[in-house]
């Protein structure tokens, strides 16, 4: 409001000042000097009761001087509006920079959780690698065990059929033997054909 006011000011001091009316005949002429000099600016004129100079208040400016646009009226505008777009250029480079600093923020908090995230990844499939192996290697001790397992059975399964051929081969003898001993002997065996 303040710079509106000093522009209506200056457009008023700008302005020639309007000749005073020719003074009537019956009028007699003013003797005093101050009167017939323009008031200094922002001061109120006071002259004689008879003649009344339009005293113009700061506030209230004739429509017909604040519409006519003067080369300082322009300048005052145009530095107004460089001054307003220096402000809002201002205004947009702080937000441009606070914008890309909540980015970088961000960014830097995405990166650390990913880098988080890997690093728990890696640790349980590490861990995973690692169950991995020993169930590998139980396997293994497993698989040779039940291997010696079947080994052994076969092993003690050899040795019952040695055992039992070794069994037949010497009841086949003894019946043999017997046989002969009655072919020698002419005798009839005891126990022929258990089912008669």
């Amino acid at each position: 409001m303040g710079a509106k006011m000093e522009e209506a000011v200056k457009k008023v001091e700008t302005q020639p000042t309007p000749a005073p009316e020719p003074p009537l005949a019956s009028a007699p002429a003013p003797t005093d000097e101050k009167a017939l000099l323009p008031p200094p600016p922002g001061a109120a004129a006071h002259v004689d009761d008879s003649k009344a100079l339009a005293v113009v208040e700061p506030e209230k400016v004739p429509e017909t001087i604040a519409k006519k646009p003067s080369a300082s009226h322009d300048r005052d505008v145009t530095l107004a509006n460089l001054e307003k777009e220096k402000s809002m250029s201002f205004v947009r480079a702080w937000e441009d920079s606070e914008k890309d600093k909540a980015e970088n923020k961000a960014q830097k908090k995405l990166s650390t959780v990913t880098a988080w995230e890997n690093a728990k990844k890696a640790a349980i499939e590490a861990k995973l690698r690692t169950m991995e192996e020993k169930l590998e290697k139980k396997k293994a001790q497993y698989a040779e065990k039940m291997k010696n397992q079947i080994g052994m059975l076969h092993k003690q399964a050899d040795e019952k059929r040695a055992t039992i051929q070794a069994e037949r081969g010497q009841e086949l003898l003894k019946a043999e033997e017997t046989a002969a001993k009655y072919r020698a002997t002419g005798g009839v065996p005891k126990k022929f054909l258990g089912c008669f």
